[in-house]
């Protein structure tokens, strides 16, 4: 995440001329960015703005809107996102989230688990048993 919606744009274009087959997940800090961000190259593009729109019963708790703003924006906290796919086969693949430990050894918070099948799990407990992605 880049402090400008400029060089966002920058790296998305340099990214898709390296490896067309990319999946790009861009951040517009700007209104209006985002059609740029999607011309660009970019799969999906996510924006405080479009959150706060889609989000409206999250306008009426203030102190959520600064966390996601604050979070946004470069450089205020070390904040990271990323989607992992377990295959078959995988180690973990099979085990509760307790039994594997994922959390407790890499220090990272679960937010949710997306099925094969598109149904997602947000805040999974440590019961969640994690399956492979079914190809």
């Amino acid at each position: 995440m880049l402090p400008t919606d400029a060089e966002n744009l920058y790296v998305v274009l340099s990214a898709k001329v390296l490896n067309p087959n990319l999946t790009i997940v861009a951040r517009a800090g700007e209104e209006g960015s985002e059609q740029k961000l999607l011309r660009a190259g970019a799969d999906r593009v996510v924006s405080p703005y479009h959150i706060g729109a889609e989000n409206s019963p999250t306008l009426l708790k203030p102190s959520v809107v600064d966390f996601i703003e604050f979070a946004t924006r470069s450089g205020n906290i070390d904040l990271q996102m990323e989607e992992i796919s377990v295959r078959e086969g995988a180690s973990i693949a099979g085990s509760t989230l307790d039994q594997c430990g994922i959390g407790r050894e890499l220090g990272i918070i679960i937010v949710a688990i997306k099925r094969t099948g598109g149904d997602m799990t947000f805040n999974p407990t440590f019961k969640t048993v994690i399956k492979p992605e079914i190809s």
